[in-house]
């Protein structure tokens, strides 16, 4: 899944760019090609069983820190048609599961989903 996004982030970044908030300094082409980079060694760390732990551990902290985005794009489509509100609002509850797995990733050792 990570590295798949991480893909997505580098090879269509405009959709990406949309939901980086707006406080941020800088560019959101910026932080959209940094997290793809990020998703794309946090998924390379998970691999290999000498880095999982910390990659576990990593991905629980990027699964945190993106969530301002999924706010932000949730309230960018809050108008939008209900499939697209129902991803947008989707997203939301999913980080929770997602910073619980890294962890468990970290603590085990093992990239068991």
């Amino acid at each position: 899944m990570l590295a798949a996004a991480g893909v997505t982030h580098l090879v269509n970044p405009k959709p990406y760019d949309r939901i980086v908030p707006r406080a941020l300094p800088g560019s959101p082409r910026t932080y959209t090609y940094v997290s793809g980079v990020v998703e794309l060694a946090l998924a390379a760390g998970l691999v290999h069983p000498r880095t999982r732990r910390a990659a576990g551990l990593a991905s629980a902290g990027f699964f945190a820190a993106v969530f301002p985005a999924n706010v932000k794009m949730a309230i960018d489509w809050r108008h939008a048609p209900p499939a697209r509100r129902a991803i947008a609002y989707g997203r939301l509850p999913l980080q929770l599961p997602l910073v619980l797995w890294g962890l468990r990733v970290a603590r085990a050792g093992s990239p068991r989903v």
